[in-house]
């Protein structure tokens, strides 16, 4: 049986719509981290299987260790979550992306890559940032200090005022008791995303910057602009 011109046109026009709505849904590919942003700041989300924390922790050291060594590292620093075995973060600074882009060109790196990859529950995440407030690029190792890994998401016509809240708290925070580092970096690729990666010397001084007016003051001026939720989540050095 042959279709006549109009059941053809019956049947490959709601084709036709739901292929334009896809096109129309699907997420544009993130632009490129620029090659200017100096420091560049990369926070590295990495979750293994629990069964598996022990081997992510031995390959996490070799890969801090690695990128440590590397030309135009500033900075290498693996977390562990407190609560969730297998979660870990790596925040680490780089001279520029030419540094970082050669670091994770090398075999060595390239290998331990892969290896986390083998015992992954999901793949590691990159996200690269330029500095928005930040202090010094060290890498204190503080007995018994508590790490805070902070991703902001404000919703993208208030990026302007979260910017301005932002640096504005940014000098604040440094300055609070049992503050060892504070600082709030700024997403390449999504300028309304920020990551705030803190060290306090005891979990009594974080509680106790959480519960300061400047904090509640802040969280107030960004109740109003955020895109999610405020996603702190705590955690130790993996030494």
């Amino acid at each position: 049986m042959t279709l006549g011109r109009n059941a053809v046109m019956l049947v490959a026009f709601p084709l036709f719509l739901l292929a334009m709505n896809a096109m129309a849904q699907a997420p544009a590919a993130p632009p490129p981290v620029p090659a200017d942003v100096s420091p560049l700041y990369v926070i590295t989300y990495v979750e293994s299987r629990p069964s598996a924390r022990s081997d992510a922790q031995a390959l996490l050291k070799s890969y801090r260790a690695a990128s440590r060594a590397a030309a135009g590292n500033l900075r290498s620093v693996v977390v562990r979550s407190v609560s969730r075995p297998g979660q870990f973060v790596v925040a680490s600074a780089w001279k520029d992306k030419a540094a970082w882009d050669a670091h994770m060109s090398a075999p060595a790196t390239q290998a331990l890559r892969e290896k986390l990859a083998a015992v992954r529950n999901a793949p590691a995440d990159d996200r690269f940032h330029n500095s928005l407030t930040v202090g010094p690029l060290d890498n204190p190792g503080i007995a018994g200090a508590v790490y805070v890994v902070t991703h902001i998401d404000v919703i993208p016509p208030r990026k302007d005022d979260a910017v301005a809240a932002i640096e504005a708290f940014g000098g604040t925070a440094r300055a609070a008791s049992g503050n060892v580092r504070y600082e709030i970096v700024q997403q390449t690729n999504r300028p309304n995303h920020f990551t705030a990666f803190e060290v306090w010397r005891s979990r009594k001084a974080f509680d106790a910057h959480g519960m300061s007016a400047s904090m509640r003051e802040f969280r107030d001026k960004l109740s109003g602009m955020q895109g999610a939720l405020y996603d702190e989540r705590l955690y130790e050095l993996l030494d």
